[in-house]
C-alpha cells in the first residue's frame, strides 16, 4: 500500500493512553483499529455529517499493515479519506504517522470496509445521498473508485 499523504486532507491527533501499551512498550496491535475507527467517527462528523441515529453504518471488515511500532510518548496522527463508494459499502483508508523532527514518519496503514445501514430494519441500505456526495465531494472526484 504505497499511500501518499498529499492524497489525504483530513486528519485528527490520536492520544496514546498508558492502557494501549503491551509488555513490550509500544501499542499493542489491536489497538490501531480502535485509532482508526476514532478517526472515522470525527470524519463522519465534521466532514460527512453523518446522522448516525438511525441510518449508520456497520464495519464489514477490517485490515491493518503495521510498518512501525508507535510507543507511549510518541505523538501520532491519523489522516483518513474514502477512496471507493458502491452502492451500501464504500472504503476509508487510514494512515497512522508519528510526528519526529524530520517530518511525519508512516507507522500504520489500513483500509476498512464500510456498510451503510439501517438499525430499525437490521439491514443494509444504499448510502444516503448527502453523505455519498459530501464524502465524493471532500475526498476528490479523481481519487475516488466509484463502483455504482
Amino acid at each position: 500500500m504505497a499511500e501518499k499523504l498529499s492524497d489525504y486532507k483530513y486528519k485528527t491527533p490520536i492520544a496514546i493512553r498508558f492502557s494501549d501499551i503491551d509488555a513490550v512498550g509500544h501499542v499493542n496491535n489491536a489497538v490501531y483499529l480502535t485509532y482508526f475507527e476514532e478517526a472515522r467517527i470525527k470524519y463522519w462528523r465534521d466532514i460527512v455529517q453523518w446522522d448516525m441515529s438511525e441510518k449508520g453504518v456497520i464495519v464489514g471488515r477490517s485490515e491493518v499493515n503495521y510498518l512501525k511500532p508507535i510507543l507511549l510518548h510518541d505523538e501520532v496522527e491519523c489522516y483518513i479519506r474514502t477512496t471507493r463508494i458502491g452502492n451500501s459499502s464504500f472504503d476509508v483508508m487510514h494512515i497512522l504517522v508519528k510526528i519526529t523532527p524530520n517530518g511525519h514518519e508512516i507507522c500504520t496503514t489500513g483500509k476498512t470496509v464500510c456498510v451503510s445501514y439501517d438499525y430499525k430494519a437490521n439491514k443494509s441500505i444504499p448510502i444516503p445521498a448527502i453523505e455519498r456526495q459530501k464524502m465524493i465531494e471532500y475526498d476528490e472526484p479523481g481519487l475516488i473508485l466509484n463502483t455504482n
